[in-house]
């Protein structure tokens, strides 16, 4: 019998991860422990003894997770009505929670209607590709910094796109302006870019969609919860809500659990039920997990004094980070990026604040940031206080100066 020469499967998957570990672009996972009540801390479970670090990388924004009313909220949905959902919401899987949490994100944006997803890759993703697959002939024009999760909703429709530079409306015009003025055409962006903490001119870009008779898809995943006097985004505090056709956003970042969804018309929120299949074929998330975000939501439609604590907390981190003549990158949102500029140091410093210092930031590099722009990137809450701080502060300080890092320009 005739040997087969096969490929060797485990030697390929083995060389592309130590490619990764070359490039220092390896991502190891933390084992942490978060503290019920305890915010920011975590128990850090790596070598040697379990030990309380701080976190600094948290996407719960705003501690919602910890929320006595959240987890009260969640603990009671699971008496009510057990674990799981069932199913897909098309089988068994809609639940009274679904409901009520889509009647309130509709409320929250203003909109006829919501619909809710295990997600916000999978919302945007589904939602991205089932629009632009099925609107005939549908050109899109994408950011060129929109998150994974909307390029691949865009190239998996198959649909003609054009990339227009980053929060840049005057680029976008002029690509618009190319094709025919009937021809189906959607907008996709986001309000804040998570990475860079950049805050794209919505106003300015609807402006430019509707000249030319486009729709458009705003992502407001890390601004959900955190702007607006009600906590509906940036589109909500910039005054732009009722333009927009979707507005996609998470509740895992500020509302503290898990799962995402869009909010528009009824028509539109109906089309993208009927037809996504990441929807169709998903099963819905926990009576639970739809309670707690349910519970979130209206709590932070009430607390804007929350909302404005975390934008102080934000604002005096970069103060304190800039004064120390720490690296860190300007931006008017939330988000704290502190510039390294290479994959492995940046590893390194973030190895040696959680070692030396009980300290826990992520690397961020490539693909997620480009190449040459790595960082760490922070995210004060309200629950950070001045002495957490200082010692942050003073912990990148040593840092910096062990590693031989840039400082400030």
């Amino acid at each position: 019998m005739k040997q087969i020469n096969s490929m060797n499967y485990e030697k390929f998957f083995a060389d592309r991860v130590a490619d990764l570990k070359q490039e220092g672009r390896y991502r190891v996972f933390v084992d942490l422990e978060r503290k019920a009540g305890g915010f920011p801390r975590a128990i850090h479970h790596g070598s040697g003894r379990p030990r309380e670090i701080t976190v600094w990388c948290s996407n719960d924004y705003l501690g919602m997770g910890q929320h006595p009313l959240v987890l009260a909220a969640m603990h009671e949905a699971i008496e009510r009505c057990g674990a799981g959902a069932g199913g897909t919401r098309n089988i068994a899987g809609t639940n009274h929670y679904h409901v009520l949490l889509e009647q309130e994100l509709a409320d929250l944006h203003g909109t006829e209607s919501a619909l809710l997803f295990g997600s916000g890759w999978i919302a945007n993703m589904t939602s991205l590709n089932t629009l632009a697959r099925m609107l005939p002939d549908c050109v899109v024009f994408s950011d060129e910094k929109n998150h994974n999760s909307m390029i691949e909703g865009i190239v998996h429709s198959r649909a003609e796109k054009r990339v227009f530079r980053h929060n840049d409306p005057a680029h976008l015009d002029e690509l618009l302006g190319q094709f025919d003025p009937a021809r189906p055409k959607l907008v996709a962006f986001e309000s804040v870019y998570s990475m860079d903490g950049h805050i794209s001119p919505i106003k300015d870009i609807c402006d430019v969609a509707d000249k030319h008779g486009a729709m458009t898809f705003l992502d407001e995943v890390h601004a959900v919860g955190m702007y607006g006097p009600r906590g509906g985004g940036v589109a909500e505090r910039d005054g732009q809500m009722h333009r927009l056709t979707v507005i996609q956003g998470t509740l895992a970042k500020a509302f503290g659990v898990v799962g995402g969804y869009i909010a528009g018309s009824a028509a539109m929120c109906d089309f993208i039920r009927s037809y996504g299949t990441g929807f169709i074929f998903s099963t819905s998330p926990p009576p639970a997990v739809a309670a707690g975000a349910l519970a979130a939501i209206r709590y932070l439609k009430s607390h804007n004094e929350l909302r404005e604590l975390h934008q102080e907390r934000a604002q005096t981190l970069k103060t304190r980070l800039a004064k120390a003549g720490l690296p860190v990158m300007p931006g008017p949102s939330h988000i704290v990026p502190v510039l390294v500029g290479d994959p492995v140091r940046c590893k390194q410093a973030s190895d040696l604040l959680l070692e030396g210092h009980d300290i826990y930031v992520q690397p961020i590099n490539y693909p997620t940031v480009q190449r040459r722009t790595e960082r760490l990137r922070f995210t004060p809450t309200p629950m950070h206080t001045d002495s957490d701080m200082d010692h942050l502060v003073s912990a990148l300080k040593q840092v910096w100066e062990r590693l031989g890092l840039r400082a400030a320009a």
